[in-house]
């Protein structure tokens, strides 16, 4: 029983130490000229659904939740929002050449088909990010009309 309640101590000891590895959660200051939604002048519904269902993790304008100030938890957060802008960041949309936003715009499109995005992870804590099969249709019908228009 001594055994247990040492571990028990110890865990609780390196909880806390980790509650003082810092994240940096800044994020970059919105560029209006390169920023998707307003380059695009984006339709609101649109511009809702992306901001709702997207934004947190492909974008600069992450909105970070209570549990991402709790390590480890914290450090998910934060690797999956850097793995998410660098595949894709809406905010510096106007930065990227043709080909890679022909690539993101694919991508975006088959992520919304197979229902891989948003991650379903993010879908349990974040329900505003539940698309419907018609939003996620909406959304892949906008993306799909920029690439054969190559408006993008």
């Amino acid at each position: 029983m001594k055994t247990a309640k040492k571990i028990l101590f110890w865990i609780l000891v390196v909880f806390a130490l980790i509650q003082f590895v810092p994240i940096d959660r800044t994020n970059q200051p919105i560029d209006h000229k390169v920023n998707f939604v307003d380059i695009k002048k984006t339709p609101p519904k649109i511009a809702g659904l992306l901001k709702s269902a997207c934004y947190d993790c492909h974008s600069n304008e992450t909105v970070y939740p209570k549990y991402a100030y709790i390590a480890p938890i914290s450090w998910s957060v934060k690797s999956h929002v850097n793995d998410g802008r660098s595949r894709l960041n809406f905010s510096i949309w106007g930065t990227y050449n043709k080909e890679l936003k022909e690539n993101m715009l694919d991508n975006a499109m088959e992520a919304l088909h197979h229902k891989t995005m948003p991650m379903p992870g993010y879908i349990v804590y974040h329900k505003e990010a539940n698309l419907s099969e018609a939003e996620r249709t909406l959304l892949s019908q906008y993306f799909e009309q920029m690439l054969k228009t190559k408006t993008y």
